[in-house]
C-alpha cells in the first residue's frame, strides 16, 4: 500500500479507525489518497470485511476513480465495497426494500424531463396554464423540498402566498402520480430511505449491523438529506469518517449546507479532529494568498496551509480600463505564457458569472487562443442566445423560414408541430415564406410582435430594440417564471447581449441591424479554433472546483461581481463569496493572476466599479500591481451635440460621403451613393464628420 509514502498527518487519517473522525482537507492536501488508504487499510491490515464498508463521494465519475484507486491497492477484495453516490446508495436500499415503501419490484426512476412533462399535466389538469405556472420552476420548489425532507403533506405549512398554494396543490398531486405509476424521482432516492428508515426502525438497525464503517468525500457539500442519511446509519458504531473542507463549501445554492462539517463533533461525541494542512499542488507565495484572505471568514475550523514547494512569483494584479481592456490583457500574457513552455491544457480563466466570458472569448477569437468553455456552451452558441439572434434575423429578414421555426414558438405561444407544418405547407403551395402565409392567431399575434419590434427598431436604436425584443417576445418572462438557477443564468447572458449592441454602437456609431448582424457572424462562427486539441478552460469558479491548473486567471474582482451583487448583504453569503474566490485561488499551482477593471460594460450598462475587498485582504507583499495608464472615458466617442440638417453632407469614417435625408435629437439617417445605401446613424458619434450643404 505503500503507507510510507503518507505524511504523518495522513498516516494518522489512515490508522485512526475506530469511532468518528473529521479530516479537514484543505485544497490540494491528498485527501482522496488518504480516503483509498484508509479502505485498503481497513480490509488488509484490519481484516474488516469489504461488505462492511460504505464509501459515499458526490459524482459517479469520483466513485469510479475511488474503487479503481482501492482496487490498484488491495485488488479484487475491492469488489465487495459499497463506494457510490449518495443517490446510487438510496436507490440500492429502495431496491431492497421496494415493497415497505407501497412500490412493486420493478418500479422506475422518473428523469427529470419526464417529471417536467409530469407537472405539465398536472397543471392542465388543475386548470393551470403551463406558461403562466412554470412546471420547471415547480419541480425545483419540489425537489428543494424534499432535499430539505419537506413532504407534501409537511409543505402544508409553508404555503402562504398564491404561488406556495399552487405548488402544493401540484406536489400532493405529483406524489399521488408518481407513487400510482410504480416510480419515483430522483429526489425521492434520498427521502425515501429516510422515510422507511424513521418508519421502521428494525429496517434501520439491518444497515448500521451491515455498514460499520462510513467514509464519506466532501463532506462539507452535504445537504439535509445526506446528512441525514449518514448520520442515521453510522449512528450505532460511530465508526464514521468524514473528510472535507468547510473552506470551500461554495454550493449552498445547490443545498450544501456548510455547517455539518462545523457540527460533526457535536453530533458524534468525542470525535477525533485530524487538519491535512499540507498542500502539494501550490507555490507559497499562492498559498500565504489564500491563507490570508480565507481567515476574514468567522465561520469556519481554524486550519492554515503550508508547503514544502517553492515560493514561486508574486500574485499579478493588473487593473484594467474596461472588459476589453482585461480581456486583451490576459490574451496577451497566455501568448507570452505559452511560448515559455506551458501548454495552453495549464491555463484557465476564472470568473464568477457566465456572462463574463463573452468578451474574453471574443479577445480570444482575435488572438486566434484555442478555447474551450467548461461546464457551459461557448457565449454564442447558448441556446438563448441562438433564440435571440433567431428574432433578430426575422426583424430584418421575414423571408428567413429557418429563424421563424426557431422563434414562431419559443417561449411556448400555443403553436404546435401541427400547425407549423401546415404552415409549411401552405408556404411551399403558394411559393411564399412562412411568414408571408401567416393569416390566423396564434399565428398572428406572433407576427404582430414583430412586426411591432420592426416599428420600434425603425425608430430606436440597437440595444433599445434588444429591451424590447427580450421584454415582448415573452423571453424574458417565461425564464422569470422558471424560478431556477439555469434559468437565472439564461436571464444573465440575454441581458449580456445588451453589452454586444452597446460596444457595437460605441465602436461604429451604426444602428444597422444589417450591420450587427454581419458582424455577429464573423464572430458566432470563427471555426479557426475548433480542431486545436489543446485548449485554454474558461469557466467559473464553481465548476474549477476540484481542478488544478499551472496558470490561473481570475476575473472581475469588482464590488457586484466578486463578490456577487446578490451576496452583499448577508455575511453568511459573503463568506460563500469569499470561499469561492478561496477556490479560485487554490486552483493555482505556479502563477496566479487577479484582474478588474476601472468601467465594465456587463448586461448593457457601463459602470464605473469599485475595486473587491477581497483584493484588499490578499496582502500587499505578496502582489505585483499594474494599473492601466490611459483613462477611459465612453463620451469620447462622441461629440457635443452637433446641430445637423436635411440636405447637409456628412463624412463617415467608413462609407465616405452622404446625404442626410432624416434626423432627430438621437439618430440622422443618411443615404450615400457609392455603392447606393441608406444607413441609420448615431448623431455626434466622431466617425461622422459634417462638411456642409449639398
Amino acid at each position: 500500500m505503500e503507507l510510507d509514502k503518507l505524511n504523518n498527518k495522513q498516516k494518522e487519517a489512515v490508522f485512526c479507525t475506530e469511532g468518528p473522525l473529521l479530516v479537514l482537507a484543505g485544497a490540494g492536501s491528498g485527501k482522496t489518497r488518504v480516503l483509498t488508504h484508509k479502505i485498503a487499510y481497513l480490509i488488509d491490515r484490519k481484516n474488516v470485511n469489504p461488505f462492511s464498508i460504505l464509501a459515499i463521494t458526490f459524482t459517479n465519475k469520483a466513485a469510479k476513480e475511488m474503487k479503481e484507486r482501492v482496487f490498484s491497492l488491495i485488488g479484487e477484495r475491492a469488489r465487495d465495497i459499497q463506494i457510490s453516490t449518495y443517490h446510487s446508495f438510496g436507490y440500492k436500499i429502495i431496491r431492497e426494500n421496494y415493497w415497505l415503501l407501497k412500490l412493486d419490484k420493478n418500479f422506475n426512476i422518473m428523469d427529470e424531463s419526464d417529471s417536467i412533462t409530469l407537472i405539465k399535466k398536472i397543471l392542465k389538469d388543475l386548470n393551470l396554464d403551463p406558461n403562466h405556472y412554470s412546471p420547471k420552476g415547480i419541480k425545483n420548489i419540489i425537489s428543494n423540498n424534499k432535499n430539505e425532507l419537506i413532504t407534501s403533506s409537511q409543505y402544508i405549512k409553508y404555503a402562504n402566498t398564491e404561488w406556495d398554494k399552487i405548488v402544493l396543490k401540484v406536489y400532493q398531486k405529483y406524489q399521488e402520480t408518481l407513487l400510482k405509476n410504480n416510480a419515483v424521482d430522483f429526489d425521492d432516492l434520498l427521502m425515501m430511505p429516510i422515510l422507511l428508515f424513521k418508519d421502521n426502525k428494525e429496517v434501520l438497525k439491518k444497515y448500521q449491523e451491515k455498514y460499520q464503517y462510513i467514509l464519506v468525500d466532501e463532506y462539507q457539500d452535504t445537504n439535509e438529506a445526506q446528512y441525514t442519511l449518514t448520520k442515521l446509519i453510522g449512528s450505532k458504531y460511530k465508526n464514521v469518517c468524514v473528510v472535507g473542507d468547510g473552506d470551500q463549501c461554495i454550493y449552498s445554492w445547490r443545498g450544501a449546507n456548510y455547517r455539518n462539517i462545523l457540527n460533526f463533533e457535536k453530533d458524534f461525541s468525542n470525535a477525533k479532529v485530524i487538519l491535512l494542512e499540507k498542500n502539494y499542488r501550490s507555490t507559497k507565495n499562492i498559498l500565504d494568498v489564500a491563507n490570508n484572505v480565507i481567515k476574514n471568514n468567522s465561520k469556519r475550523k481554524d486550519k492554515n496551509l503550508v508547503t514544502d514547494n517553492v515560493l514561486g512569483s508574486k500574485i499579478k494584479y493588473f487593473q484594467a480600463l474596461d472588459e476589453k481592456d482585461e480581456s486583451n490583457y490576459i490574451a496577451g500574457e497566455i501568448k507570452k505564457i505559452s511560448n515559455k513552455s506551458i501548454s495552453y491544457d495549464d491555463i484557465a480563466v476564472l470568473y464568477r458569472t457566465n456572462a463574463q466570458s463573452r468578451a474574453i472569448e471574443e479577445s480570444f477569437m482575435v488572438e486566434k487562443i484555442p478555447y474551450k468553455v467548461i461546464g457551459s456552451f461557448s457565449f454564442y452558441n447558448r441556446k438563448e442566445i441562438k433564440d435571440l439572434v433567431a428574432y433578430l434575423k426575422l426583424i430584418y429578414n421575414e423571408k428567413d423560414d429557418i429563424a421563424l421555426l426557431r422563434c414562431i414558438n419559443n417561449p411556448k405561444r400555443g403553436i404546435g408541430a401541427k400547425k407549423i407544418a401546415n404552415l409549411m405547407e401552405k408556404a411551399e403551395q403558394n411559393q411564399k415564406s412562412i411568414y408571408d402565409v401567416i393569416e390566423s392567431n396564434p399565428e398572428l399575434e406572433f407576427k404582430e410582435i414583430i412586426e411591432t419590434l420592426k416599428e420600434i427598431y425603425a425608430k430606436n436604436s440597437l440595444t433599445e430594440l434588444i429591451e424590447a425584443v427580450l421584454e415582448k417576445t415573452g423571453l424574458i418572462t417565461g425564464l422569470e417564471n422558471e424560478r431556477t438557477l439555469e434559468a437565472d443564468i439564461r436571464l444573465e447572458n440575454l441581458r449580456e447581449f445588451k453589452s454586444i449592441t452597446k460596444a457595437f454602437e460605441e465602436k461604429n456609431g451604426i444602428i444597422s441591424l444589417e450591420e450587427f448582424l454581419m458582424e455577429l457572424s464573423l464572430v458566432s462562427n470563427s471555426e479557426e479554433l475548433k480542431e486545436e486539441n489543446d485548449k485554454v478552460s474558461l469557466m467559473t469558479m464553481h465548476a474549477a472546483k476540484g481542478l488544478e491548473f499551472k496558470v490561473v486567471f481570475i476575473t472581475g474582482l469588482e464590488e457586484g461581481i466578486t463578490p456577487h451583487i446578490n451576496a452583499m448583504d448577508l455575511s453568511e453569503d459573503l463568506e460563500e463569496e469569499r470561499r469561492l474566490f478561496y477556490v479560485g485561488i487554490t486552483r493555482a499551482k505556479e502563477l496566479l493572476y487577479l484582474l478588474n477593471t476601472k468601467t465594465r460594460l456587463l448586461f448593457g450598462d457601463r459602470r464605473s466599479n469599485i475595486e473587491s475587498r477581497f483584493i484588499s485582504e490578499v496582502g500587499e507583499d505578496f502582489i505585483e500591481k499594474e494599473i492601466a495608464s490611459k483613462t477611459f472615458d465612453n463620451d469620447n466617442l462622441f461629440y457635443d451635440n452637433v446641430d445637423f440638417n436635411i440636405g447637409e453632407v456628412i463624412n463617415h469614417e467608413k462609407f465616405g460621403e452622404g446625404i442626410i435625408q432624416e434626423y432627430d435629437d438621437k439618430f440622422i439617417t443618411v443615404s450615400f451613393s457609392y455603392p447606393y445605401m441608406t444607413k441609420k446613424l448615431m448623431k455626434n458619434h466622431k466617425s461622422i464628420i459634417k462638411l456642409g450643404k449639398n
